[in-house]
């Protein structure tokens, strides 16, 4: 992952930070003050008045001196990747075909404007986490926050600003803790959250208890950012935590004590790592072309996966254990099947940028794929992927994640506008009322 003191996390961001520009632009700057603030004035957007043709972000385009098709079209023209290796998203352009659109897997249900996300590093979108369809973890700043869409309150679970350390004592504990924890990765599973930080910073919260368990850094390297956080139960059934680090460490943790079990090291920085649900294998990804399939007991190599054009920075296992997906700065997911791993089964490509985020639903029937900004893709995995519905907005993505029974899906947008988060439910066959359930 590109080095945080080698660059400003938010070059990226500026530039495509369009609606400030645009309403500028359509309202003559500070001498149409009054109508700014009255067009970016803050409403939330529910199913019912989107199906009357409310915009689901509450974008007034019709104010505008320029359409949504028109913008669309523009946006993608003009928003520019991030890559390591230069041209490899245009080496894949070349080489293959977006899939079929048309599916209709989920549908809008929410967008409330409340909520703002935001993202400290351009290259990490781990921010946003349900721990079921009504609760949701995100980051806001320096905040840790909660939304609530059944009660409509947001609350927060820690503030990083000020100083943050531990209530309990345990070996290797940073009892004085941190201040001013700068977080670049969220991890949240049943009542467990974790967040890492910018000089490799590990803060573990029991939600169902006052005050932080524990604290630790996982290195003192200079290039520390703790990149990923994967929180699953182990075979013997225990909660660990593997941490995925700028300096090429990959650390593995319990949750009873929070002692370091593992620590493995790798030639390149890892983005990301995920656990096979057979716990047999875990997947490795980050500042090299190449992937690896590792040995989660020993941390040996047991295969590499080789296509990707760029470096990765997600990955995430389908509930049968035999397929899991990689994401690259090439703006590609790829698809692979453990039985043969000469070649993906699926090569999926995004509209404007790297795929930043891979979620499969708990019942292995769609995979969610984030890219940078504007788009969200839901591919069946019945249909081999070859058919996707493509969610479309507006903004930077902080985080993409489905509820543990697959019911929801929230998206974090960071704009300095329209931030926000959107909701959107699993279609059914029977229709829902507009109402919470």
């Amino acid at each position: 992952m590109s080095n945080h003191d080698d660059m400003n996390p938010f070059d990226q961001m500026d530039e495509d930070d369009f609606f400030d520009e645009i309403d500028y632009q359509n309202h003559g700057g500070d001498a149409a003050l009054d109508e700014y603030e009255m067009l970016t004035k803050v409403t939330d957007t529910s199913a019912a008045q989107a199906r009357k043709g409310k915009d689901i972000q509450g974008i007034p385009w019709e104010r505008l001196n320029i359409s949504r098709e028109r913008y669309r079209l523009t946006r993608l023209e003009q928003y520019r990747n991030f890559e390591n290796i230069l041209t490899s998203g245009d080496a894949v352009d070349k080489e293959c075909k977006q899939m079929e659109k048309g599916g209709n897997y989920y549908e809008f249900f929410y967008n409330t404007r409340m909520v703002k996300p935001t993202i400290l590093h351009f290259q990490l979108r781990n921010l946003v986490w349900a721990t079921s369809k009504h609760d949701v973890y995100l980051v806001s700043n320096y905040s840790v926050n909660h939304w609530s869409s059944i009660s409509g309150v947001l609350s927060e679970i820690i503030n990083f600003a000020g100083h943050v350390a531990p209530t309990e004592r345990h070996a290797g504990n940073l009892l004085e803790g941190f201040s001013q924890t700068q977080i670049s990765t969220l991890a949240v599973k049943d009542k467990l959250l974790v967040a890492g930080g910018f000089q490799g910073e590990l803060t573990c919260k029991r939600l169902d208890q006052k005050g932080v368990s524990f604290c630790t850094r996982t290195t003192h390297d200079d290039n520390a950012i703790t990149n990923a956080i994967e929180i699953y139960d182990s075979l013997s059934g225990a909660t660990h935590i593997i941490a995925s680090n700028n300096d090429c460490g990959v650390r593995e943790y319990d949750t009873e004590r929070f002692q370091l079990l593992n620590n493995f090291q790798f030639s390149w920085p890892v983005n990301h790592t995920s656990i096979s649900p057979d716990r047999k294998l875990m997947t490795v990804v980050g500042d090299n072309l190449d992937g690896l399939l590792v040995d989660p007991q020993n941390g040996k190599t047991v295969a590499t996966l080789v296509g990707h054009r760029d470096y990765s920075f997600a990955s995430a296992w389908h509930p049968n254990g035999c397929t899991f997906a990689t994401g690259n700065q090439d703006k590609t997911c790829r698809v692979w099947d453990v039985r043969n791993l000469s070649s993906p089964v699926a090569i999926l490509r995004g509209n404007l940028g790297a795929t930043r985020s891979i979620r499969f639903s708990s019942d292995g029937q769609y995979m969610v794929v984030a890219e940078p900004a504007d788009f969200v893709h839901v591919y069946s995995t019945k249909a081999d992927y070859r058919k996707r519905q493509e969610i479309d907005f507006f903004g930077e993505i902080s985080g993409v994640c489905l509820s543990p029974d697959d019911e929801c899906m929230y998206i974090g947008i960071w704009d300095r506008t329209y931030a926000s988060l959107l909701q959107y439910n699993r279609k059914h066959q029977y229709q829902y009322l507009d109402a919470y359930y």
